[in-house]
């Protein structure tokens, strides 16, 4: 059973850091690779940053600059690392693999950004 659990989500101030987790089980991101996703307020769910099998990280152009994803194979584990957060930052994040066509989701980890 695939399970893809974040955390690492919360409150921070405008221009502060945040670093999300994307626990895998049951599913390797070194061979299926990984994807951030986020929810804004209002707008439709958007890929934030994605890594491959083999290590190569791809961003969105939007996204390039303040987000950083990296994976640690032994723990099984993705992160995304959000620098200089702004409020309009503020959302949900999920993280999202696939395997044999077919899509599996975490249940996504809040983060607020103050003003």
């Amino acid at each position: 059973q695939v399970q893809l659990v974040e955390s690492g989500g919360g409150l921070v101030q405008a221009g502060g850091s945040l670093r999300l987790s994307c626990a895998a089980s049951g599913i390797q991101f070194a061979i299926n690779g990984m994807n951030w996703y986020r929810q804004v307020p209002g707008n439709q769910r958007e890929l934030v940053a994605a890594i491959t099998g083999g290590g190569t990280t791809n961003y969105p152009d939007s996204m390039k600059g303040r987000f950083t994803i990296s994976g640690d194979r032994v723990k099984n584990t993705v992160y995304l690392q959000i620098h200089s957060l702004k409020p309009e930052d503020t959302g949900v994040y999920y993280c999202h693999t696939s395997r044999n066509w077919r899509d599996y989701w975490g249940q996504g980890t809040q983060v607020t950004v103050s003003s």
